[in-house]
């Protein structure tokens, strides 16, 4: 399935930014290493593709050290940046009726196609089928709740 993927968003981008920044603040008071730098992440992956470098930037470190820290608390960067996106997909899928295209973008994947295929690694299911279902559920608890 090709689609066409969308390019540098700045509208999209601008009404991103600020939530992430806002959660990332609250996000990083009580978290272990590897979760304060997966927060970064979520918030470095507004659109852009963050490396390891990027990472160890944002935390004042080496890339040495970032590994170092990282492989002390039992993971890797590409774990971490995987749960990182992984946890966006979920909250954008759930939160937002953004086009699949757009959620892609903002999760750093090269084209729509990468991001189909992680997420149907981690889910079993496609992106969209999985956003039904979870809107289903909802509106059913709602309805029963009600």
């Amino acid at each position: 399935m090709e689609l066409p993927f969308v390019t540098y968003n700045p509208e999209l981008l601008a009404i991103v930014a600020p939530q992430l920044e806002a959660e990332l603040t609250e996000q990083l008071a009580h978290k272990t290493f590897a979760e304060q730098a997966k927060a970064i992440l979520k918030q470095l992956l507004a659109g852009q593709r963050p490396g390891i470098e990027d990472l160890a930037g944002e935390l004042h470190l080496s890339t040495r050290t970032l590994q170092r820290r990282l492989t002390e608390q039992g993971i890797t960067f590409q774990r971490l940046l995987d749960e990182a996106r992984r946890e966006l997909a979920r909250h954008y899928l759930l939160h937002s009726s953004r086009e699949l295209n757009e959620t892609a973008y903002l999760l750093g994947y090269e084209d729509a196609n990468s991001f189909f295929r992680a997420f149907h690694h981690w889910e079993g299911t496609t992106p969209g089928q999985w956003r039904l279902v979870q809107k289903n559920r909802q509106s059913a608890t709602q309805a029963d709740a009600g």
